[in-house]
């Protein structure tokens, strides 16, 4: 009997500390999120207009395709896209679990293997690309504008986000897309529950000078400082 109540004892301790993790880690994504960085007023140089696009949950960072500092075609092609329309004019960048990306295209698909490998650093990431042909501003897609400067920080940190092949082309994954217009690329760092599609959302915006949260691992932590 003893060493029955041992076992217990100890395995309520055990429930208790995830529980405890569970409700430290909500407070601080709650409230970390609302301390900025680079929040203070400036006058940039309007060089690129650039959009922070959120679908409720995720939020991808949305470029120009062509302008005279990058073109995005160059490597990420239309080749194995169904429409090769020549209108399109933006190109959004999201990061996220592998799994997530490709076995749940709605939450409905969502398996806990997933979301269990997802959370606890055990799964691999994937770039998401996709392509538009224009964008609507509202409270889910905000445009800014930055200077070539910073496009530049931009443009070398979502680079970086890439695997690469040894002739230096990011690594197209065959998989199932979610439309016509996009693409899924091999990705650097893996997805946790402090490293999230928004967290790496959030440090995009950090490397172009751009008002961000200290850290957040969901997309109001990111919308908050532009609404």
């Amino acid at each position: 009997m003893k060493s029955l109540r041992k076992i217990l004892r100890l395995l309520l301790k055990f429930l208790l500390g995830i529980l405890a993790f569970f409700v430290l880690y909500i407070i601080v994504a709650l409230v970390l999120p609302r301390f900025s960085v680079n929040s203070e007023d400036k006058n940039p140089t309007e060089d690129v207009a650039i959009y922070i696009k959120s679908n409720g949950v995720h939020t991808d960072i949305v470029v120009p395709i062509k302008t005279e500092y990058k073109d995005w075609s160059e490597k990420i092609k239309f080749d194995h896209i169904a429409s090769k329309d020549a209108t399109m004019k933006f190109i959004g960048f999201g990061w996220g679990d592998k799994g997530f990306y490709l076995n749940t295209p709605e939450w409905s698909d969502l398996k806990f293997s997933t979301a269990f490998n997802a959370a606890f650093y055990l799964g691999t990431s994937a770039m998401h690309a996709t392509f538009f042909k224009q964008l609507k501003e509202n409270e889910d897609c905000i445009k800014i504008n930055i200077s070539k400067e910073e496009y530049a920080k931009l443009i070398k940190y979502i680079e970086d986000s890439f695997q690469y092949d040894a002739d230096g082309n990011p690594i197209l994954i065959h998989a199932t897309t979610y439309g016509q217009n996009d693409s899924f690329y091999e990705a650097k760092r893996k997805y946790s529950l402090f490293y999230t599609c928004n967290t790496w959302a959030n440090n995009a915006l950090k490397s172009a000078d751009q008002k961000a949260a200290v850290w957040t691992p969901s997309d109001t932590g990111i919308f908050c400082h532009y609404r």
